[in-house]
């Protein structure tokens, strides 16, 4: 039998946090400490087949910083799904599932697509930023050109006064290892 759960960092007991953690870290060649944290403290969505996780995303919460204001933003991460389960919808159930949480909850959705999964989220909706992008360090504001290209953004609960301009200037906050 095939599931999709929710719930909250907090909500997952012990034993589920480690099958998504070894799933993520075996599925990832540069998977790294820091990129398992970023997926902590916000809403997990799990696919799981017979009590066991073959697939996972979560959605946490980040300040991004465009025209002038700092955006509520539901910040995808650590998207997977079993080698041998793909191409069966579990990976479009996970993102339904948190975009419906990041239309609900937040002003902007946002992710950094690996290259071969843009095509996946461009044809949900997503939309690729193609405008420069920057990160908030300790040490200022530092353009990161490496992930143009690479970000995608999907539209929440905007304020009428916010227009995306996906060709303008998009800046994220600081967090260790992988800015974006």
């Amino acid at each position: 039998m095939v599931e999709l759960v929710t719930a909250h960092t907090s909500a997952l007991d012990r034993a589920t946090r480690q099958a998504v953690r070894a799933l993520l870290f075996e599925e990832f060649d540069d998977m790294a400490e820091e990129d398992w944290e970023h997926g902590l403290g916000g809403v997990h969505a799990l696919v799981r087949e017979d009590g066991v996780v073959i697939g996972h995303a979560s959605v946490v919460q980040r300040r991004l910083l465009h025209a002038g204001r700092a955006l509520r933003t539901g910040y995808v991460e650590n998207v997977v799904v079993r080698p041998d389960r793909r191409g069966r919808g579990h990976g479009a159930a996970l993102m339904e599932a948190l975009e419906a949480v990041v239309r609900g909850g937040y002003e902007l959705g946002a992710l950094c697509a690996a290259d071969d999964a843009a095509a996946f989220y461009a044809a949900r909706g997503w939309q690729p930023w193609r405008g420069p992008l920057a990160a908030l360090t300790p040490h200022g504001r530092v353009p990161t050109p490496e992930d143009e290209g690479e970000v995608f953004v999907l539209p929440g609960s905007l304020p009428e006064a916010v227009v995306l301009d996906l060709d303008g200037h998009l800046v994220c906050d600081w967090r260790d290892g992988d800015l974006w």
